[in-house]
């Protein structure tokens, strides 16, 4: 997102479309000027391909298609000028567990734009980084490490998990093994922080992601550092995770 922002001399906070493995299609009233990245995926102006990852322009009234990706998860959509929605408690994206912040789009919805800048900030080419084939997630214990047997701890630390197709904003859900707890209780809801990492009844960990909840009442084994979340949100279903301590 801040890449495609900057592609386009935009604000860093500049708000843009992030769209989830399947694309969108964009009609604008007046000639803008666009930014696809993210995900690769396939970017064409009505129906003739035109280039991912670049500043392309698309007239007034004709179609920008944002394709299903080739890999990754999550696609982004930056126009210059941004897009220019209130932001509802500092945030311009939906929450999707509170129902607070704008609404999630739907077809014929229409958008407002900013002001584009004059000129871009960076060169019409940028290096991308790529969506991750292995995933690896520097992990801090605590605060309920405590909750688990010794046998879970090097489970965690040493066993390949993969992502699980039921992943979404809130969490990255796995498939592997079960961590075993030696505390048979039930823990008070408490805080959550970004990066999160909460073991449910069935022992699969779960990283908690932006749209996490600020509280929960599973235990939390560890803490995944924040740097590492960005490319966590591009792994796909069936990426193999390795969580190490550090």
């Amino acid at each position: 997102m801040n890449l495609a922002n900057r592609l386009l001399g935009n604000a860093p906070d500049a708000a843009v479309l992030e769209t989830t493995l399947t694309g969108c299609a964009l009609r604008p009233d007046h000639g803008v000027t666009v930014v696809v990245g993210g995900a690769p995926c396939p970017v064409t102006v009505d129906g003739r391909p035109a280039a991912w990852g670049v500043p392309v322009r698309v007239p007034a009234g004709a179609v920008l298609n944002v394709g299903a990706v080739t890999s990754g998860v999550r696609s982004y959509v930056a126009v210059a000028g941004g897009i220019a929605v209130e932001p509802v408690l500092g945030s311009r994206s939906a929450d999707l567990l509170s129902g607070l912040g704008p609404a999630p789009l739907r077809d014929g919805d229409v958008l407002p734009l900013g002001t584009p800048a004059r000129q871009p900030a960076l060169p019409a080419g940028a290096p991308w980084p790529a969506p991750p084939t292995e995933l690896t997630l520097p992990l801090r214990l605590g605060p309920r490490a405590d909750w688990f047997a010794s046998a879970a701890l090097h489970t965690l630390t040493s066993a390949t998990y993969r992502v699980s197709q039921h992943s979404n904003r809130i969490g990255l859900r796995t498939e592997g093994p079960s961590l075993a707890r030696v505390s048979a209780g039930e823990l008070p809801s408490e805080g959550m922080v970004l990066g999160a990492v909460q073991v449910p009844p069935d022992g699969r960990p779960v990283v908690f992601l932006h749209d996490h909840p600020t509280t929960g009442g599973y235990p939390v084994i560890g803490v995944v550092a924040e740097a590492a979340l960005a490319v966590a949100a591009q792994a796909a279903a069936g990426t193999p995770v390795r969580f190490t301590l550090g």
